[in-house]
């Protein structure tokens, strides 16, 4: 998290660091600027006096010479001197004129190299030396020889034209000009830095609002980022920063108002109450999320078409979403006191692991299917005694949340959790609850729809599948029995004389009848062995992998099994017998339901025969000349 203070000094000390630095290097430009002026000119304008002495000096010179007092030149070099200003003033004779005159005075030779070079080059130095703390500009001006105007200097001097005759260096003091440039360039450069200073004044005057609202701003989008948007920012002035913090201060009221109304519609919908130290904003986004999710689930599983397809996907859910491994749902039996194990683990069919298997059993064992309400296990540890881990995995906690349907118990779902993760397991339960909340209502109406489709394929009375069943079974049967290349066994049942108890006894003892006729049947195949109420009191019995002499067997034991029953209905003890039709599919027809009907022929043929008898399809029971 950005620190605030930090931020803020750091605004300023940008601010402050640009303009100090901008200041200083305004200072040093100026100041360098004045002094490289002020020397250019204290050189340009000593050089030009010094040029206008040696002109007097040469021309002194020249006249004294021709008036005959050139011996008195050093007085006038005294004389010179006493120029304010003027340091040094001498001159020096070329080796030319000191052999043709002499050397002259002792102070008219070269003393120093700058001399002697003019004297050799016939080219004027300058340079600026210290002399016991006096800066000077000296310079040396050479004279040159030329036979040019009158007198000319070839009239006394037996020289080539050109040639250099001496030399006169004059030094000027620069002292006093020195300390006025570096007075004016002082001045010029405080000038400019109290000019720096007030602006800066001024700027950081301005700057302020700028930094403090920035400052504000920042704190409330921390604070936002937290989930809280109370966080107002002061207006300090009226200009475009103040219409900001306006601006700033109607978003952050707009939005803590949504998100309370967002928040507290979507915590209603998950039934989670907030908590004072989260993250609003992060909750609420999280909320929504799962709603969303959940609504793409529950749209997903409207169009799933059984209740198995709602369970894989619910326990992909788990999974996936929400990263649960170790996980459970059971399915209320109707009518029944029991549980079924939906999926354990996530994986379908698994046996019990985490509950004591009593509950398969007795589900009012299960505390969550008994009162309808869930079962925090987390925050009460052993509060269903029906929760039993394994030995491998005593460190779990578990949570049980029930799915109500029509008004109870259809579904109970077990989430299980290490104890360290329990407060994570907690954390999930309120969105968990969303995906249940829309899988319950789904749930319920496939399981009303599968209950209706089987009430319509099975008989009411005898509790056997009815014709309707084998209509919508037999691609399946024949399926199977292509696949497996098995052959099937079709045994055709009708009770004798049938309709004389219905017209003797009444239509209940016929019910008794039928019912008894239903049970003895079901002791008598197979569970894989298909049972099915034809019509009336005509039956019909598909043995799997079952045919020929084995077949027979089976019907023989019907038939003897059937002539044995006994039914009381009213006070009176019913004997019946049956007569059955046997025939073979593929063998006997290649066509299921032609194989149907050669049963339902052969059972014609029992009942010719005397009835209470089993008769095999022949094919000589099938023919133009044969009518059923």
């Amino acid at each position: 998290m950005v620190d605030l203070k930090a931020f803020t000094r750091t605004l300023n000390s940008k601010v402050a660091l640009f303009f100090v630095a901008t200041a200083i290097l305004l200072v040093v430009i100026v100041t360098t600027i004045n002094l490289y002026a002020f020397r250019s000119f204290s050189i340009a304008s000593s050089s030009e006096d010094i040029r206008t002495a040696a002109e007097i000096v040469r021309v002194h010179l020249t006249e004294a010479m021709i008036n005959g007092v050139i011996d008195k030149r050093a007085s006038f070099l005294k004389r010179l001197l006493e120029v304010q200003g003027l340091a040094e003033a001498r001159v020096v004779r070329s080796p030319l004129v000191v052999k043709q005159f002499g050397s002259g005075f002792k102070e008219e030779s070269p003393i120093d190299d700058v001399e002697r070079r003019v004297l050799r080059d016939g080219v004027p130095e300058y340079q600026v030396v210290e002399v016991n703390g006096d800066t000077q500009f000296r310079g040396t001006i050479p004279f040159i020889a030329s036979d040019r105007g009158t007198p000319n200097c070839l009239q006394c001097h037996q020289v080539s034209d050109g040639s250099v005759l001496g030399a006169v260096t004059l030094a000027v003091s620069i002292t006093r000009l020195k300390s006025q440039a570096m007075w004016t360039v002082a001045t010029t450069s405080m000038a400019i830095a109290l000019f720096a200073a007030l602006a800066f004044f001024l700027i950081r005057r301005m700057i302020q609002p700028v930094a403090s609202t920035a400052t504000e701003v920042e704190a409330a989008v921390q604070r936002a980022l937290r989930g809280d948007f109370k966080a107002q920012v002061e207006r300090r002035t009226h200009d475009e920063i103040g219409q900001i913090a306006d601006d700033m201060n109607r978003l952050l009221t707009f939005l803590d108002d949504g998100l309370e109304r967002i928040g507290h519609n979507v915590a209603h919908l998950t039934n989670r109450a907030p908590h004072a130290d989260e993250n609003r904003l992060s909750v609420t986004i999280d909320m929504v999320d799962a709603l969303t999710h959940a609504a793409h689930f529950k749209q997903a599983i409207e169009e799933d078409e059984t209740k198995g397809e709602i369970h894989q996907r619910l326990a992909r859910t788990l999974s996936g979403e929400f990263g649960l491994t170790e996980f459970s749902m059971y399915e209320a039996v109707s009518n029944k006191n029991q549980l079924l194990p939906v999926f354990v683990d996530g994986q379908m069919g698994e046996p019990c692991r985490w509950c004591d298997p009593e509950i398969l059993v007795r589900s009012e064992a299960c505390r969550v299917r008994r009162t309808g309400h869930e079962v925090d296990g987390v925050r009460t540890p052993g509060l269903c005694y029906a929760f039993q881990p394994p030995e491998e995995a005593e460190d779990r906690v578990h949570y049980c949340l029930p799915i109500i349907q029509s008004g109870s118990v259809g579904n109970v779902l077990q989430l299980v959790a290490r104890k360290a993760d329990q407060e994570w397991l907690k954390a999930q339960i309120p969105y968990i609850n969303v995906y249940l909340r829309e899988a319950a209502p789904v749930l319920e109406t496939k399981r009303l729809m599968e209950t209706l489709r089987e009430s319509s394929l099975s008989d009411p009375m005898t509790g056997l599948n009815n014709r309707r069943f084998l209509e919508e079974y037999v691609e399946t049967l024949l399926a199977g029995v292509q696949r497996r290349k098995i052959g099937l066994s079709i045994l055709m049942l009708d009770l004798d004389y049938f309709k004389m108890v219905n017209d003797t006894y009444g239509h209940d003892a016929g019910d008794a009848v039928l019912k008894a006729l239903a049970k003895v049947l079901r002791q008598s195949v197979r569970s894989s062995d298909l049972l099915i109420r034809y019509g009336g009191e005509e039956f019909l019995i598909i043995l799997q992998e079952t045919v020929g002499a084995a077949a027979d067997h089976v019907a023989e034991t019907i038939r003897a099994s059937v002539e044995r029953m006994e039914v009381l209905t009213g006070g009176t003890r019913l004997k019946k017998t049956i007569s059955i039709g046997v025939a073979d599919f593929p063998s006997d027809s290649e066509t299921f339901w032609q194989a149907v009907k050669f049963a339902d022929v052969a059972l014609y043929q029992a009942k010719e025969r005397g009835r209470n008898r089993v008769v095999r399809f022949d094919k000589d029971m099938w023919g133009d000349d044969k009518t059923y």
